[in-house]
């Protein structure tokens, strides 16, 4: 005999069968729909399926159909994501090098089943593995689970902090003492995701790489009213700092050839101020972290950029060129 309770969840299951194995083109037949509902002890004819339709759609599932010779097949087409949006969020977390190989798959899996099986295979059949730098960290999920409920709840973080040796070994700082910070928000940067904290020993903002974190923990002491740094201020502090490297900030005034205006834009953002110097040369003013990942950015360029102010910068600069020839 039928399920009682089975007959219960009958709306429930149609709805899944819907989302998961249709759309335009792939309708399900009333006979199939019934099929498949019996193989789950759910009795189901046309008539009482006509009517559940009905139900669904007075509901607002939008439940649409189309004729297979002279039975009705039905399917959904309205879903949360389209399948450019999932193919961006697909390849977002397939470059991000943090997320490691094992859940980079387990996450690629959820996000394809959201379009529908039938989506998902289109969507995972037109995967290209581009990013073959994936890091070994599977605490990466718990860790930024922990991250986020200290910020959410204005307290301090603490863990342990490692690099990597040659061999790929763990060799934790500060002899393998507890780090404990206040946590001031998570960024991801350059495919890397950094917990920016307040340190009241620099007075300033540092950087720590969620990856290269262990047994994060949640600490009972709320964080200081400095790590309460508005959102406008963070927005201002990723684009002058280079690769999540700190340093003396200063004022910049940079000139480039015509051609690099493009990478400026992309690094410093399309509001700062452009001037032209020259028929084949541009000028801008921008604030920087100066940092060995700045001079590394300016390095690119060859003679194509160059620092016109402040002196002491350029001083460092031409320090700095000077002891990578030596």
């Amino acid at each position: 005999m039928p399920d009682n309770n089975c007959q219960k969840i009958k709306l429930l299951k149609i709805v899944e069968l819907l989302r998961q194995e249709t759309d335009e083109q792939h309708p399900i037949a009333t006979r199939e729909m019934c099929k498949r509902l019996a193989s789950m002890n759910i009795t189901c004819d046309r008539r009482t399926l006509g009517r559940d339709i009905s139900t669904l759609n007075k509901q607002g599932y939008e439940v649409m159909f189309s004729w297979q010779g002279r039975e009705k097949a039905y399917y959904v087409e309205d879903r949360s994501f389209s399948v450019p949006e999932l193919k961006i969020l697909i390849d977002a977390v397939q470059a991000a090098s943090f997320i490691t190989r094992r859940k980079s798959s387990e996450l690629i899996d959820k996000l394809a089943d959201l379009g529908g099986s039938h989506r998902a295979e289109i969507l995972k059949s037109n995967m290209v593995c581009f990013n073959t730098r994936k890091y070994s960290n599977e605490a990466i999920y718990y860790n930024v689970g922990y991250l986020e409920e200290a910020l959410v709840k204005k307290k301090k973080a603490s863990f342990y902090y490692f690099d990597l040796d040659e061999t790929g070994e763990r060799v934790y700082r500060k002899n393998k003492e507890r780090y404990i910070v206040d946590p001031v928000a998570l960024v991801f940067h350059e495919d890397n995701y950094y917990l920016m904290c307040y340190s009241a020993k620099y007075n300033d903002i540092v950087n720590y790489r969620v990856d290269r974190m262990d047994s994060v923990a949640l600490e009972d002491e709320p964080v200081s009213e400095d790590a309460l740094v508005p959102e406008t201020d963070l927005a201002k502090y990723t684009e002058q700092v280079f690769k999540m490297y700190n340093g003396p900030k200063e004022e910049v005034v940079l000139q480039f050839d015509l051609p690099l205006l493009g990478v400026v834009y992309d690094k410093f953002g399309e509001d700062i101020k452009v001037i032209r110097s020259s028929d084949t040369t541009l000028v801008a003013s921008v604030k920087v972290q100066i940092s060995p990942t700045f001079w590394g950015w300016l390095f690119q360029f060859g003679g194509k950029m160059r620092i016109i102010s402040p002196d002491s910068v350029i001083e460092e600069y031409k320090k700095h060129a000077a002891d990578v020839c030596e």
